[in-house]
């Protein structure tokens, strides 16, 4: 989830949320994980925020959501801060890696694309880096 895509983002009980894609306005619905969850209410109270409020407010301007900036310096601190080489993680990177799990360990394309709100398919080949070489290695799995 980017920034700007925080602004449909309301806390609740169950596990699935639904937000809207900054580059298309489309609905996308995600998970967070009860863990995160509670890490990010806790994190909420402990800035003296609401669950109506952003996650992550802006530096300047706290009623609207972060810049992309602004949480791109955040990763490369978070990254740093755990020993890892900030070059090698970014916040895209942060945003592929549940989907190329999820079609790594199923093959399941349509899957992914649902889960990432793209509309073509090959929007989703192409973001994933499938190539033949996947398929062929999918397809000799597959007995019939």
């Amino acid at each position: 989830m980017s920034p700007g895509e925080q602004r449909e983002v309301t806390l609740k009980t169950s596990e699935r949320y639904n937000s809207s894609r900054s580059e298309t306005g489309r609905p996308v619905q995600f998970e967070i994980m009860s863990e995160a969850r509670g890490s990010l209410l806790a994190w909420i109270e402990r800035r003296g925020g609401s669950i109506e409020d952003f996650a992550f407010p802006g530096r300047v301007d706290h009623s609207a959501h972060m810049s992309t900036r602004q949480y791109a310096r955040l990763v490369d601190e978070w990254v740093t801060a755990v020993g890892l080489r900030s070059e090698d993680y970014g916040t895209h990177l942060l945003r592929r890696t549940k989907p190329s799990i999820i079609y790594k360990a199923t093959g399941n394309l349509r899957a992914v694309q649902i889960l990432l709100g793209h509309t073509k398919i090959e929007n989703t080949v192409r973001y994933l880096g499938v190539d033949v070489e996947d398929a062929l290695t999918l397809a000799e799995g597959i007995e019939v």
